[in-house]
């Protein structure tokens, strides 16, 4: 093969792209992966990694703050720049290691943007006028921040942050608006707000974190307003920039007010990168800017194929790379499970922290499952209270007549290493009575998982 002949070609070097480079490498193929930024893509640079970054500093903050608790004397104070600086400097680090880790796997890297062309059997990829050709092309060209223009939701840099600004501020805004409750939403609330800032959250619909089970929600929405943090659901926002700051627009139900903030975080959603690559003249199929897929990626054009965000929801970095490598695997002519997207946890890393698998509780419901639901409070969890961490709540739904695991829902300190434990169980097709048989360690958190399950069959021992 030529230099600008290869087996796979991947555009996009995100958590699902470089992931897929690797096994595709692994599998024997000659491998190319396309970037047009930093290697690692937002993952790595502007996402997953940087904030969870920001959020250990804020805990740290945090817990030197309530120092006396625990019988311990400080007096914290926080240098914003070195944060960020911190962050950036893990970021940077990493980004490294994938270029570590392409040139370990014998992955050529191309820098450019790319475009697509027609050809007999895959699409050519052109980059900076250079032509290349693969057998197989897989899309990885991820997502950004959703805007709105019209309603003044659009990222100046200055006074309307996406993600990528409120990573770096150059100060702590007094005021801040977050437009969206989601994940992204709440991590920046919860951020800003150990450390000082007067956080206002702004969701359409009728609670925060609309993704989780409703009683997690609930929950959480307690735990921020405990902490300072105005919630506003059930309301829209416009905005309007001014010399010194922004004059929001609130409209709940049929009333309205307006308030002025130093700062607007918009947490929206996100929009697939599918433009100016010639997508629509090959007939690739895009649903409001993600691409269609099946269960193996394939777009419906020949040896074209797309992952992770550019593609159907859940938009999570370890989806895409899941996703990737079932893809380069049924290529090489394996015969890997399809992505079951009810067995993806979802995390979210404010404090208190949230982590979930599977069906809600209403979600089970709506599919007609009759159901078992088992509850542990923190509270009742020694391991939780000696950490000072009594406040969260563990909660299990199962299926009543067969006991298959249906859904994990967790909100307290270090859940999002914990609901690995539910992960596991689903995948391996677990019951009620193995989660039961099985002996968990003391004192640790996860025997509240334990508690959770006994609770759903009336065995709970600790309440």
């Amino acid at each position: 093969m030529s230099e600008t002949s290869f087996d796979v070609i991947i555009i996009g070097s995100g958590p699902g792209g470089y992931a897929t480079a690797i096994r595709a490498s692994q599998l024997g193929f000659k491998t190319a992966i396309i970037e047009k930024a930093e290697l690692g893509g937002v993952c790595l640079n502007w996402g997953c990694i940087p904030t969870k970054a920001l959020l250990r500093s804020a805990e740290v903050y945090h817990n030197m703050q309530n120092a006396k608790a625990y019988g311990l004397g400080a007096e914290p104070t926080f240098d914003l720049d070195a944060i960020v600086k911190r962050s950036r400097q893990i970021a940077g680090q990493l980004s490294g290691g994938i270029k570590h880790l392409m040139k370990k796997n014998k992955i050529t890297v191309i820098n450019g943007f790319a475009s697509l062309k027609a050809a007999k059997l895959a699409p050519k990829v052109i980059v900076d006028k250079t032509e290349y050709t693969a057998k197989h092309v897989i899309l990885a060209t991820g997502a950004r921040a959703r805007q709105i223009p019209q309603a003044g939701l659009e990222a100046d840099g200055k006074f309307i942050w996406t993600a990528r600004e409120a990573m770096v501020p150059e100060a702590m805004p007094k005021k801040l608006l977050v437009i969206g409750s989601g994940a992204i939403g709440m991590e920046f609330a919860s951020f800003y707000n150990d450390f000082g800032a007067d956080v206002t959250v702004v969701e359409m619909v009728d609670r925060i974190l609309p993704a989780e089970d409703v009683e997690i929600s609930k929950f959480a929405q307690k735990a921020f307003e405990k902490k300072g943090v105005t919630i506003k659901t059930g309301t829209q926002a416009s905005v309007k920039t001014g010399k010194d700051g922004v004059t929001a627009t609130l409209k709940t139900g049929d009333k309205a007010e307006t308030a002025k903030f130093d700062r607007v975080i918009l947490a929206i959603g996100i929009v697939g990168n599918v433009e100016d690559m010639g997508l629509e003249e090959l007939g690739v199929k895009i649903d409001r800017s993600h691409i269609t897929v099946d269960e193996y990626s394939r777009t419906g054009v020949d040896g074209l194929y797309a992952i992770g965000d550019v593609t159907t929801p859940p938009w999570l970095a370890h989806k895409a790379t899941h996703e990737g490598i079932i893809c380069i695997e049924k290529i090489a002519g394996q015969n890997p499970h399809p992505l079951n997207a009810n067995t993806i946890p979802g995390c979210t890393y404010c404090q208190p922290q949230i982590a979930s698998v599977g069906l809600t509780e209403a979600q089970a419901k709506e599919a007609g499952h009759e159901i078992k639901v088992g509850k542990f409070p923190f509270i009742g969890n020694g391991k939780a209270i000696a950490l000072g961490e009594p406040e969260g709540l563990i909660k299990t739904i199962f299926d009543a007549k067969t006991g298959e695991l249906l859904g994990a829902h967790m909100i307290g300190a270090e859940v999002t290493e914990l609901i690995q434990g539910y992960t596991i169980a689903q995948t391996l097709e677990t019951t009620e009575a193995e989660l039961m048989h099985t002996v968990f360690p003391h004192p640790t958190l996860s025997e509240m998982m334990h508690e959770s399950v006994l609770d759903a069959y009336g065995r709970v021992i600790h309440l």
